[in-house]
């Protein structure tokens, strides 16, 4: 059962990223055409709906992280042990490095193509301390709702999904003109080491910053959370 959720997990991250991150390579916006593109709002809704679709698709499997601030949220609220949110988090990172690779084969290989090969995250270097609050604060946000809409005793059962989607959906409204928007060190990972360059050298902030944003809402939900 252990290998089943680990695959799920790499699934999931697979398909996020390919959504996602394909609708801002593909679709975000087309040069010289009028109305072409789907903007920020399309690309908001493709990472929130690859959550939806995949939390009721794998959600019953492996809980449907896809992201390993979400797990090490759910690891340090003591939802889960050491070694899967370890495999967790490996098999997150391959997924997301796999549907990287799709991508940057697509832009290759066709007319259609993007501004960058995987829809990397990336800032301006004078605005290096805006993307790490960003970051920190948007994932707070984020892990926040997913730990309190997925509790056994407090949360939104089979509606959890829907929550959490649609809350991606919120912050990428808000964070795509700063970073593009991660939230999530598996998304940042998977483009960056297929594009390399500059994403490769600001990938730091987008895994320090959604980490240091996961652990304070852990803590944030342990208090908020505990039977009086």
């Amino acid at each position: 059962m252990s290998m089943k959720k680990y695959v799920a997990e790499l699934i999931g991250t697979m398909v996020l990223v390919l959504m996602g991150c394909g609708s801002a390579v593909f679709a975000g916006g087309v040069a010289g055409t009028v109305g072409a593109g789907v903007g920020t709002i399309g690309v908001a809704l493709a990472f929130g709906l690859s959550v939806v679709a995949m939390a009721y698709a794998i959600g019953g499997i492996s809980g449907c992280h896809i992201n390993p601030a979400i797990t090490l949220g759910v690891w340090l609220s003591g939802r889960m042990s050491s070694k899967d949110a370890g495999m967790y988090m490996l098999f997150q990172v391959l997924g997301a490095i796999i549907g990287s690779f799709v991508l940057a084969l697509l832009v290759s290989t066709g007319a259609h193509d993007g501004p960058t090969l995987t829809g990397s995250n990336t800032f301006d270097s004078s605005e290096g301390v805006q993307a790490f609050v960003a970051e920190f604060v948007f994932t707070f946000i984020f892990v926040l709702v997913v730990l309190g809409s997925t509790d056994r005793e407090r949360g939104a059962g089979n509606l959890a999904g829907l929550a959490i989607g649609l809350t991606l959906v919120l912050i990428h409204i808000v964070c795509i003109p700063i970073t593009g928007t991660s939230v999530n060190p598996a998304r940042s990972i998977g483009p960056a080491l297929v594009e390399g360059g500059q994403a490769l050298e600001q990938l730091w902030v987008f895994i320090l910053a959604p980490f240091a944003g996961a652990a304070l809402s852990a803590l944030v939900w342990m208090y908020l959370g505990k039977n009086k």
